[in-house]
């Protein structure tokens, strides 16, 4: 997993997590490499069986007050077992003052103390969302990213097969660019796909014979959205008469991006198809299915059903020759 310093976390996430640091400059310590964090608990008093040093150590007011309450001598004894650890850092919440001796200690082992304005939980939350967001696992994709309908639709296919075109068109329709030619992917938490544009190209698409546009100068603030969810990719593809396209829809196919598998639709191009209607039909079908309504095998029920009935008066029938 990919790490970040302790100077680098001030550096990025100072405002956000109201940090300082009380033990100059923190430089030149082990990344954090895990989005988790820890409080000392038990370790204070000796019991190190489940004390995971490779976090970051957060102490809440109940390890200060603790420690508080406790000699100069007994505070020592009670920190030298957790200091002997690599610890990446230890930040101090809710503003309060740290006794001395951590401060001593934590300068002569080279452990960066932190503190911050936030309390306990709050700074934990902040804390653990940025470091996962950090960490995500991540990739680029070559294709454009619309919100339709609230449903993030990603367009995938060969160059110039018209993957812009077709999101400047639902753009046109009061639908929303979320990112054009390189889409940056993070999976988070288990199964969630975030797609972004990047800084350079955000929210700029190319349209061959015109060039470069800026989508939300063009069309306004709301034609535009930094991030997204990418639930269904829609493959764009030319018409091949020899491949058989599905027809019902009752076979689902997947994508799997970051390891992550989303619905895949293949749509077949050729001069004169509305594709973005069927763009906005992706979506809100996508819509109904996620309500637990599937239409192909809501019709294939009722053709079975039919079947059965014809069948059954079939057979009546053909004894009775009145």
């Amino acid at each position: 997993m990919v790490g970040i310093t302790v100077s680098e976390l001030m550096e990025k996430a100072r405002g956000l997590l109201q940090i300082e640091c009380l033990t100059g400059d923190p430089t030149g310590r082990r990344p954090i490499t895990t989005s988790d964090v820890h409080r000392p608990g038990l370790a204070l008093v000796g019991f190190l069986e489940n004390f995971l040093w490779e976090r970051v150590l957060v102490f809440g007011a109940t390890e200060i007050v603790y420690l508080r309450r406790l000699s100069e001598e007994k505070v020592r004894e009670a920190l030298a077992p957790i200091l002997n650890f690599d610890l990446p850092c230890i930040l101090v919440s809710k503003k309060l003052d740290p006794p001395a001796p951590l401060l001593e200690m934590a300068r002569e082992r080279g452990i960066p103390v932190l503190r911050t304005t936030l309390a306990t939980t709050e700074f934990i939350h902040k804390l653990q969302e940025f470091l996962e967001a950090l960490f995500a696992p991540t990739t680029t994709m070559h294709g454009t990213l619309v919100d339709v309908y609230g449903v993030g639709l990603m367009f995938t296919g060969r160059s110039a097969i018209g993957k812009s075109e077709c999101a400047l068109d639902l753009v046109e329709r009061g639908h929303r660019l979320v990112a054009d030619d390189v889409v940056t992917i993070k999976r988070r938490a288990a199964s969630v796909l975030i797609g972004c544009g990047n800084e350079l190209l955000r929210h700029c698409m190319e349209i061959r014979g015109i060039g470069i546009i800026d989508v939300q100068a063009i069309f306004g603030i709301r034609s535009i959205r930094v991030q997204k969810r990418v639930e269904v990719e829609v493959n764009l593809r030319e018409w091949d008469s020899r491949e058989d396209y599905e027809r019902l829809g009752l076979v689902d196919q997947l994508s799997s991006i970051l390891d992550v598998q989303i619905p895949l639709v293949a749509v077949p191009l050729f001069p004169g198809k509305n594709i973005t209607v069927i763009a906005e039909t992706i979506a809100l079908n996508y819509l109904v299915k996620s309500y637990g309504y599937n239409p192909a095998e809501h019709f294939s029920d009722n053709l079975v059903q039919l079947l059965r009935r014809k069948a059954n008066l079939e057979i009546l029938a053909k004894d009775d020759m009145e």
